[in-house]
């Protein structure tokens, strides 16, 4: 029962908490642009409106794949939710599954959409599917190198330890065991992550698959009505599950315990701490990064990922190897 309890909560304070973000998000990015913006209660307002409008299936699409997508994709990002530590709580799966799985479901939506896309039947829908999987497939790559290269060093550092529970890796703040070239290597790693979180989320500059002045939306195009509402509530679930993963890897730490704080005290002053960080994660690495950049060419999507990024992330691994071999 607690365990059931445990995901409810989980699965509305996502998303609530991601369409909250979202237009905080947005009313930033028009501040920034000397734009006023709309209220930032307005991702609300649009899932809404879409949910009480007809939801239409094109006579091409295999509906059955078409309408399942959505689901899909928000039930993918929501289950990474549940492996994820949040505020001053333990993962709610915590011993069921580790990063490896993690990462499976964080390729999941974007498969999702794709095979929505290819559903549809609408041409530019069909284009956007094929550029949202080699988008995909480029910035896997380096996001695993991240991941890899932490978990090796934990567990070289505290053998026995389950290495790629995000538990434990959230437990041991991977900085306590750096030297000199590991400590370099970690702030390589998080910049690309930071990279990487943008081309997850399909902003600005990586949103090639949904180009709406090229491909009029893309795999969405021919979405309405409820699926549409789940793709964008996919969407805003994905961004706290991309900003509470790079919190879980890099900065996990509390302030209660810090504060001297314990019990109910303790436990608010450590989720607002979080909330403050992903907040922070969020306007470096989406707000910031989509203001300040025009979309990318799919070939520069693809040879950005696979040569400077990857060479960086490795750059990275190789420099927390090498710390672990010196600076035991």
């Amino acid at each position: 029962m607690e365990l059931l309890w445990g995901s409810v909560v989980i699965l509305f304070g996502g998303v609530v908490l991601g369409l909250v973000y979202q237009g905080i998000d947005r009313k930033l990015a028009a501040r920034m642009q000397a734009r006023i913006g709309p209220p930032i209660v307005q991702p609300f307002r649009d899932i809404k409106k879409l949910l009480v409008k007809e939801n239409i299936v094109p006579e091409s699409a295999v509906p059955w794949i078409y309408n399942g997508a959505p689901f899909l994709a928000l039930a993918s990002v929501v289950t990474v939710l549940f492996y994820l530590p949040l505020g001053d709580q333990r993962p709610l799966f915590s011993g069921y599954g580790d990063l490896i799985l993690v990462l499976y479901l964080l390729a999941l939506p974007a498969v999702a959409l794709a095979i929505g896309g290819f559903a549809s039947g609408s041409p530019y829908a069909v284009i956007g599917a094929q550029r949202e999987i080699v988008m995909m497939m480029s910035y896997e790559l380096p996001l695993a190198a991240a991941i890899v290269a932490l978990a090796w060093r934990l567990n070289q550092a505290l053998p026995g330890i389950a290495a790629f529970s995000l538990g434990a890796i959230s437990s041991n703040p991977v900085w306590a065991y750096l030297g000199p070239l590991g400590f370099i290597g970690a702030i390589l790693l998080v910049g690309v992550l930071l990279l990487v979180m943008p081309a997850e989320l399909s902003k600005i500059p990586f949103d090639i698959a949904e180009a709406e002045t090229e491909l009029a939306g893309g795999v969405t195009v021919e979405y309405s009505g409820r699926n549409l509402a789940l793709l964008r509530l996919a969407d805003g679930v994905k961004t706290v599950v991309m900003g509470a993963l790079i919190i879980a890897l890099f900065f996990p730490y509390r302030l209660g315990g810090v504060l001297g704080l314990a019990g109910l005290a303790g436990g608010a002053v450590d989720t607002a701490f979080f909330l403050v960080k992903l907040f922070l994660i969020i306007l470096v690495g989406v707000t910031t990064v989509r203001v300040a950049a025009a979309r990318l060419k799919v070939s520069q999507v693809a040879y950005s990922f696979w040569v400077p990024l990857t060479g960086v992330a490795l750059a990275g691994l190789v420099l927390i190897v090498l710390d672990g071999l010196f600076f035991k």
